[in-house]
């Protein structure tokens, strides 16, 4: 296979990586509800960190619902996949030390890096959508996050990641189409 062709057996096995924005809504969801706590902030943004960790075994489990081949080994690029992930926790370093430093501006740090780490994605799924997403989400969560209570950017990330993923089931929808048809 070429490099379009594997890009494309990527984006259509993996739905564009639906299953990690899908997760991502139950993460925000948690992430709101710990920002809309009277805890002390401190508390707050470590419990940012603890409701990240499922995002794992949260995407597996979508995964498994909405038939998304979660490893597809055959295909070399969904290594690259991953090594886009894990590029995502260097940058978190920046919030770790966001956590004592200006700790009401933590969870706007994280919006920005989750959001600026999608970049990539839009190369490698061939999609609008994660571009669009990867500009829109940390210049938002800027503004947002200077202006508002971090509770205030955690429910509007809920809404932007249901936003994007209705964009992706979309974008699904006319790869599936657009390959369905080129086979018959």
């Amino acid at each position: 296979m070429n490099l379009e062709e594997l890009r494309n057996d990527c984006a259509i096995k993996q739905k564009k990586g639906l299953h990690f924005i899908l997760s991502s809504v139950f993460i925000w969801t948690a992430i709101s509800i710990v920002h809309m706590t009277s805890l002390p902030i401190l508390t707050k943004n470590l419990l940012t960190f603890c409701c990240t960790a499922p995002l794992m075994p949260l995407a597996f489990f979508i995964s498994k619902f909405i038939r998304v081949d979660f490893r597809n080994n055959e295909n070399p690029l969904t290594k690259l996949g991953v090594l886009l992930s894990l590029n995502q926790m260097l940058y978190l370093l920046i919030a770790m030390w966001v956590y004592p430093t200006v700790p009401e501006k933590m969870l706007m740090v994280v919006a920005m890096v989750f959001g600026a780490h999608l970049l990539p994605y839009g190369w490698l799924y061939k999609s609008k959508s994660y571009i669009a997403f990867a500009i829109f989400i940390p210049i938002v969560s800027l503004a947002v996050g200077v202006i508002y209570e971090a509770y205030v950017l955690g429910i509007l990330m809920i809404f932007t990641e249901l936003l994007f993923s209705i964009c992706l089931i979309v974008e699904n929808r006319v790869l599936y189409e657009k390959n369905y048809r080129s086979f018959n």
